[in-house]
């Protein structure tokens, strides 16, 4: 059974850090893409950053670059996001998602993330 279990989540001060994981069974991170996404209050979900299989390529949207990181360990079944630098647009639920060929099929429960001083 396909499972994705998000944590790390909490509250953060502005320019504080947090890392996030998401613990994945089921199947192997050698088979799928894992994403990160995020939904704020009131809003669409979004995609935050993704890590690819094949040969650990990483995207970052554009608002995270220079202070997020996605990484993975293939031994732990864990990927993680390391938010650094967190602003006041980076609060929301933070998912985790495993997929193929640009479609991700198999979503984690989320985790909320609350920025404030």
């Amino acid at each position: 059974q396909v499972q994705l279990v998000e944590s790390g989540g909490g509250l953060v001060q502005p320019g504080g850090s947090l890392r996030l994981s998401c613990a994945v069974s089921g199947f192997s991170l050698d088979d799928y893409n894992i994403g990160w996404f995020r939904q704020a209050p009131g809003k669409e979900r979004e995609g935050v950053s993704c890590i690819r299989t094949s040969d650990g390529t990483t995207y970052y949207d554009d608002s995270v670059k220079g202070r997020f990181t996605i990484s993975r360990d293939n031994a732990k079944n864990t990927v993680y996001l390391q938010m650094n630098s967190v602003n006041p647009e980076n609060p929301g639920v933070y998912y985790c998602a495993a997929g193929q060929h640009g479609k991700y099929d198999y979503w984690g429960q989320g985790t909320q993330v609350t920025v404030s001083s």
